[in-house]
């Protein structure tokens, strides 16, 4: 029987144990990488040398994109870079065929798009690994990259406070899924009209997570371990001038973290607009840590690319990582590929049945 497909689609779908290799074995590579990289070292430095990589984008991309390709490229592999106007899938071919196709070519995808749905269309078709490189609902890499930050600066995220600022989008959501898997405090201060969704919040809740949800900025900060907030307007956002006004009250400065916990980190994904929910002097300070953060993009999206493509002989990762984490097992059940009638070898160990 065929070994089941390791999708990387969102964080809630993978257990706490799970995370913590994959976290684990991005740590160990950028340490490798930050000794001396993997130019002449042996074949197991490059293991994934003869392995190719479709990236799809239908956003454009800064980070996502390079981080990506200078990963699969660092661990020997070669990149192919889709965007939308360039294939058949922005003419009319249906999302079904284009993972059928691109299965026979490459070894894994990354899509970058706007609805989840389409991602999890591919993935029930593919035949391949495919990885969430972002949605309007959630930016997994983003966040697995930031808990990796964290972690560098100031060691576990268990029993810390994270407060989030401005709009519950795709990374909040994330970020939820996140303090369930990692044991930390979410504090969400959003407007009223830019809430995340309450059934991902009493998902988590229900999952163990503790989150706070509210309006009041000064409060979700006050003695806060990690401070984070993300650009006002997103690239799918009309209402530009809307939401800047809802969100003025929501620019974190340095008097606002000065009332965070001390030594309290700053995060923002990037790109970030200086003087709208950031000012310069914070972005810019001691406190901010975004440039590690987009740093270890690359080093987790590594980890991830391992665990997808079943690498398990990397002799740079842990041990944890070359057995355990390699196991299908440790991921959730998907069930948007129940629409589509793909009910894998996961599902059926997940219920017991080999």
């Amino acid at each position: 029987m065929s070994a089941p497909v390791r999708h990387f689609l969102d964080i809630d779908r993978f257990s706490s144990a799970c995370l913590r290799r994959l976290l684990d074995c991005a740590h160990a590579l950028k340490r490798e990488r930050k000794l001396g990289g993997t130019a002449g070292l042996p074949p197991t430095a490059l293991p994934l040398a003869g392995r190719s990589l479709a990236l799809i984008f239908e956003k454009p991309s800064t980070r996502t994109r390079v981080s990506f390709e200078v990963a699969m490229r660092q661990l020997g592999g070669d990149v192919v870079v889709l965007n939308a106007g360039e294939m058949q899938l922005g003419r009319g071919e249906t999302i079904a065929d284009t993972a059928r196709v691109l299965s026979r070519y490459v070894d894994a995808i990354m899509l970058r798009t706007d609805r989840a749905a389409k991602l999890h269309e591919l993935a029930a078709f593919a035949s391949i690994p495919v990885i969430n490189g972002l949605t309007d609902a959630s930016h997994p890499c983003q966040v697995m990259a930031d808990v990796m930050t964290f972690e560098e600066h100031r060691g576990p995220l268990k029993g810390r406070v994270v407060a989030w600022s401005g709009d519950g989008n795709n990374v909040a959501r994330s970020w939820i899924h996140a303090a369930a898997r990692f044991g930390c405090t979410l504090r969400l201060a959003c407007p009223e009209s830019l809430m995340p969704p309450a059934e991902e919040i009493e998902r988590a809740r229900a999952e163990g997570a503790a989150i706070e949800l509210g309006s009041d900025l000064a409060a979700a900060v006050r003695g806060a371990d990690c401070v984070i907030t993300d650009t006002w307007v997103s690239m799918n956002n009309r209402d530009a001038d809307q939401r800047r006004a809802v969100l003025a009250s929501y620019q974190i400065d340095s008097a606002l973290m000065a009332q965070a916990a001390p030594g309290a980190l700053f995060m923002h994904c990037l790109p970030a607009h200086r003087g709208e929910e950031v000012t310069e002097a914070v972005i810019d300070g001691v406190q901010s840590v975004v440039w590690d953060e987009a740093e270890n993009r690359m080093h987790i999206q590594k980890a991830i690319l391992l665990w997808c493509l079943g690498v398990e002989s990397c002799e740079t990762c842990p041990r944890p990582m070359r057995h355990s984490c390699a196991m299908i097992s440790c991921c959730r059940s998907d069930p948007v590929r129940l629409k589509y009638g793909h009910v894998g070898a996961a599902q059926r160990i997940l219920a017991g049945r080999r």
